[in-house]
């Protein structure tokens, strides 16, 4: 199972920093965490950057192993 961290906002959104989600593509696991969480994180995940594994991602089609480590970093406000 990927493991997916949440940060910020996305963290608040989902009610947790971390879970874990069953999913082949990138795409599979953001509809599924939609579903999941609901509006208040759909509307966080449409303005987030999605880091698997250290690197940015937004192909829906990338796929993911089983041991896939996936960061939702909302936009950070700050100077």
């Amino acid at each position: 199972m990927a493991t997916v961290r949440y940060f910020a906002a996305a963290a608040e959104a989902a009610g947790t920093d971390e879970e874990q989600v069953s999913a082949q593509t990138l795409g599979v696991l953001l509809d599924d965490l939609r579903t999941r969480h609901g509006n208040s994180l759909a509307r966080v995940l449409d303005v987030s950057s999605v880091l698997h594994d250290g690197r940015y991602v937004d192909d829906p089609a990338t796929p993911l192993p089983a041991d896939a480590v996936l960061d939702v970093l909302p936009p950070f406000a700050g100077g």
